[in-house]
């Protein structure tokens, strides 16, 4: 049967604002790709990221390139070639395996080798601001038992200390993206230690990390903006305790697999994480995640409202999915 390739975009409203050290949203723009084959449908979604050069617009006409390609039958391991990580191959990766699976009648879990895959403890994220504020909006999620905290700005010290006194039961993690320097990372550190912070993602600038080899590190480290694919991880390996795979960084669930058993190989922990997106993005990412030692895949919670069908949320905890969404 012909195949079709849809390329749809679509917006989200954030429940209030989304800071981080690099600015404020409001909303989250997700490119959705669709693969039809006449008898069945694949779906998958990315959230494109200027951080890394990305648009809506250049996003959409990546994946419009590759769709003749795809027309002419390029198979999931030919789209790895074909087009480069980030956004748009994940949302084509992500399309072809959920179309790969309805075809042959087989849930991802099961080709994946996961017998029963298991709902999992999110992290759930609270946003840059002020130490009052973050300390009030922590609080108000003090019953989570995994706090992820953006920092990055001007008094982290203060911000630490905050968020810790407001959560005393809670594991914290600070997510800094990029945005500490050489002259305040002790600082900054030994203030997570002492408030027993359990991981601090990101700390400085990607290419300008090689500081984290040669000194203590008090709180575990994980790399964020530094690490994309499986290329390169021998030489994060000296720097960080572990990484942080997001789909939209990998380019999709199949670069994303490689990425975590290279990473396990190396010794580093696998933190699973996301960009503010629908469920339809956390779906392959929850496939991924049922061995990582953290989780961070709150962003359809961070949403005003979430695609249907979507992602079962109880509490700190989510569910694998269902067919009718993915997989």
């Amino acid at each position: 049967m012909p195949i079709s390739v849809d390329i749809a975009v679509e917006r989200y409203p954030i429940a209030g604002k989304f800071t981080i050290a690099r600015g404020s949203k409001t909303e989250a723009v997700i490119v959705l790709c669709t693969i039809r084959d006449g008898a069945h449908q694949g779906h998958g979604e990315c959230v494109p990221y200027a951080r890394y050069g990305e648009s809506v617009e250049s996003v959409t006409a990546e994946i419009a390139t590759a769709r003749q390609a795809i027309i002419n039958g390029a198979t999931r391991q030919d789209i790895q070639t074909i087009m480069k990580p980030g956004a748009a191959r994940n949302a084509v990766d992500c399309a072809l395996w959920d179309l790969e699976s309805k075809r042959m009648g087989q849930s991802v879990a099961a080709r994946l080798g996961i017998a029963a895959p298991h709902p999992l403890e999110t992290a759930i994220t609270v946003s840059l601001g002020t130490a009052e504020e973050m300390a009030e909006a922590t609080a108000k999620r003090a019953h989570y038992p995994l706090i992820k905290v953006k920092m990055g700005g001007e008094n982290d010290v203060e911000r630490i200390h905050a968020v810790a006194r407001a959560a005393p039961r809670s594991r914290i993690i600070i997510d800094a993206n990029e945005g500490w320097t050489a002259d305040n990372l002790a600082e900054n550190m030994q203030a997570a230690a002492e408030a027993g912070i359990q991981l601090i993602e990101q700390p400085l600038p990607a290419g300008n990390d090689a500081l984290l080899a040669g000194i203590p590190h008090p709180v575990a480290i994980c790399a964020d903006e530094s690490a994309h694919t499986s290329q390169g991880l021998e030489d994060l390996a000296n720097r960080y305790d572990a990484i942080n795979i997001k789909l939209d960084k990998t380019g999709g669930l199949t670069e994303a697999l490689a990425m975590r058993n290279k990473a396990r190989s190396l010794g580093l922990k696998i933190m699973v994480g996301c960009m503010v997106g629908t469920s339809l993005g956390m779906a392959p990412a929850v496939m991924l995640a049922q061995e990582a030692d953290v989780v961070d895949l709150d962003g359809p919670l961070l949403l005003a409202r979430d695609r249907e069908p979507a992602l079962r949320y109880e509490g700190a905890l989510v569910y694998p999915p269902e067919a009718a969404l993915w997989g």
